[in-house]
């Protein structure tokens, strides 16, 4: 079948006028072939056409400088040609590849090839591979045991934007599978009925193809018995005995070639396996042990005791029986074995504990400290230094059982008990045993001191926040609960250094502080331990220190002195002014008076002075008048005389409040 493309142009020219046409055919916008030609079409063919040859074709013409497409043609080609299947080898031996190439001539990638084995002894199989740049592809077959004759066929398959395509089958192949070796045979050279005794041969064969490295051997039990390489049989002999009861196989290899074949061996029992009896099986130090060794049926046999370890074990007595005065040495593992015909049995181990009575365990603490804390764990030992193990360890609290430990080995029992309770003492003590018939072993008595922490403690002073500058203040500490002695620390805020420190054998300190100052003002706290290594801080307590009795009545009586001056002037200031307002009025008279006389009077000391001004006797019996001109004294005019009383008022004295002064007028 192919594909014959037709591109026809129409041009319009003159009649005399030749034209060249080029020619230019397209797949899916891909040149595919061009041609150069006077005449007005051409053609372009495919043969034979293929599924790749499917696609969009067109051409273009080119003519006189011009060019015209036509439109696009869509070719679809159906079905695939028959793929080619071709093996490297035509004949193969077992456990080898077989190689397989499919190829699918003149055809375009991708593809998927599918290959098919197909044998007499098995289902098919198969197996796919792509291929994206080549149009063949190569897969490789196992051959397995018991191939024979293989066949085998591949297909192809494309896939594109036009759908997809399969292949017919490609033609039957043929492969020959050659065997390296024949089935291995195992037979024994042994009589029909084995007995533990008799010799047991076990041959295995196998036929080789030709000469090849192959391995071959005897297992039971998947454990190899013997075998070779290289060699076409293997034998496995030896003494019969009921451990060779069971199923043998004979398997040859060769490369991932592997043949088996099995066969059973059932072997009779010659005689029973031995019984060692003792006496005891724990037993004091000293005590007499006796071992018997017995077969049921009780035939003629070679009987000895052996001692374990080591593991070969140690030659007692070659005896049915044996006798010792057991030691703590003597402590093993025991063994009969019994002989008849080559054939040596061993009975099951008895195991023999001699006991050496337990010395006198000691208790002792973990941590070698006589006291604990109420609440904490106590972590107490018991050990007896001698003693087989193993040993039973019981802890007691006065009469009451705390626990019991088993040891087995020569270690101490360690047991942890926690008090909840407080109690000032604690009596411990622990006993100790073994399998040994002698009494139990008690240790000395221990006393563990239990100590309380220091709990609930408060602080306060007398008097409480506030004391005079100068005066002291008790600080009282009190716990509410711990163990003594107690250790006291009193602080002050911010301070590292302690106010005071004390232990008591009580639970409470009293602490004065003396002549306190502004500077001890702040706020204190108390601290409070004891061998509990717990230590408890207070509530903070703020003291203030304020001024004493005498300081306040000190500042009182200089409050009211202030007050008092103040008074005083105040008052003063106003009888200033209330004075000022009466002699200036005394004076206005005065001045008149003193206008109507004509003449001055002369004043000094004792000059008295009368003034008869016609309206009659003027006096001030509260005010001092103060003249103008304190250094002068009205003076008569003429021959008037002036008479003037003045009343003073001494501040001084209550004596002499009014004086008067009195003076004669001079004689002219």
């Amino acid at each position: 079948m192919s594909i014959e493309l037709t591109c026809i142009v129409d041009v319009s020219k003159s009649t005399s006028f030749q034209m060249q046409h080029t020619f230019l055919f397209y797949k899916d916008d891909n040149l595919l072939h061009n041609t150069t030609s006077e005449q007005n079409r051409t053609r372009y063919k495919i043969s034979p056409a293929r599924f790749a040859d499917s696609g969009i074709y067109k051409c273009i013409v080119e003519a006189n400088m011009k060019t015209k497409s036509s439109n696009d043609l869509e070719v679809q080609v159906k079905g695939l040609c028959q793929p080619k299947l071709t093996a490297l080898k035509s004949e193969v031996t077992e456990g080898e590849f077989v190689t397989l190439r499919c190829e699918v001539p003149e055809e375009m990638p991708p593809f998927i090839f599918l290959f098919k084995k197909m044998s007499s002894n098995q289902h098919p199989q198969e197996k796919k591979k792509q291929e994206l740049k080549e149009n063949f592809a190569s897969v490789e077959f196992p051959v397995e045991e018991r191939d024979r004759i293989l066949r085998f066929q591949c297909v192809a398959q494309v896939h594109s934007i036009f759908g997809s395509e399969m292949s017919e089958p490609s033609k039957m192949t043929i492969v020959t599978v050659v065997e390296p070796f024949s089935h291995p045979k195992l037979t024994s050279k042994s009589p029909w009925n084995v007995t533990e005794g008799d010799r047991i041969d076990i041959v295995c064969t196998t036929i080789l193809a030709r000469r090849y490295e192959i391995e071959i051997l005897i297992q039971k039990d998947k454990r190899i018995l013997n075998s070779t390489r290289g060699q076409n049989s293997v034998t496995y002999s030896a003494v019969a005995t009921m451990e060779h009861n069971g199923n043998y196989t004979c398997k040859v290899e060769l490369g991932r070639v592997s043949k088996t074949t099995s066969m059973n061996i059932v072997v009779a029992e010659l005689f029973a396996k031995p019984i060692l009896t003792p006496s005891l099986t724990d037993l004091d130090e000293n005590e007499r042990l006796s071992l018997w060794c017995h077969i049921n049926g009780s035939p003629k046999a070679n009987f000895s005791i052996v001692k374990r370890p080591p593991e070969n074990g140690i030659l007692l007595k070659t005896s049915s029986n044996f006798t010792i005065q057991a030691q703590v040495d003597d402590t093993g593992s025991y063994v009969c074995r019994a002989e008849i015909k080559g054939i040596i049995k061993e009975s099951n181990p008895v195991q023999i504990t001699v006991y050496a009575p337990v010395s006198e365990p000691v208790l002792s603490v973990a941590n070698s400290s006589m006291e604990m804390v109420l609440g904490e764990t106590l972590l107490l030992r018991c050990q007896s230094m001698f003693g087989t193990p193993p040993i039973n360890y019981t802890l007691f609290r006065g009469n009451r059982l705390i626990d019991t430990i088993t040891v087995f080995n020569n270690t101490y029992a360690e047991f942890r008990d926690r008090q909840t309770k407080l109690n000032s003492l604690r009596e411990y003590r622990c006993e100790a045993s073994n399998r040994h018939s002698h009494a139990i072993k008690s240790s000395y008595k221990m006393n563990i001191t239990v100590i309380a922490p220091v709990t609930n403690i408060s602080f306060g002073s007398l008097p409480h926040g506030e004391v005079e500058d100068g005066g002291d203040i008790n600080f009282l500490c009190v716990v509410g609960e711990g163990s003594l002695p107690i250790n006291f620390t009193i602080f002050k805020q911010n301070e590292q250094t302690p106010l005071f420190y004390e232990s008591k054998m009580e639970t409470r300190i009293l602490w004065q502080k003396k002549s306190l100052s502004k500077q001890d003002a702040g706020k204190y706290f108390c601290e409070a331990s004891n061998r509990a290594l717990v230590t408890k801080r207070s509530n903070l307590l703020t003291v203030k220190v304020v001024l004493a009795s005498w300081q306040k009545g000190f500042i009182a009586l200089f409050v009211l002195a202030v007050i008092a001056i103040a008074a005083s002037g105040f008052w003063w200031c106003w009888r200033k002014k209330e004075k000022g307002k009466h002699p200036s009025m005394e004076m206005s008279g005065s001045t008149a008076v003193t206008n109507s006389t004509s003449e001055k009077l002369p004043s000094g000391p004792n000059h008295f002075t009368e003034v008869y001004p016609g309206s009659g006797y003027i006096e001030d019996c509260e005010n001092t008048v103060k003249p103008t001109d304190e250094n002068k004294a009205p003076v008569k005019k003429g021959t008037d005389t002036v008479y003037s009383e003045i009343r003073k008022a001494n501040n001084d004295s209550g004596e002499n409040r009014h004086s008067r002064i009195e003076g004669s007028p001079d004689a002219t």
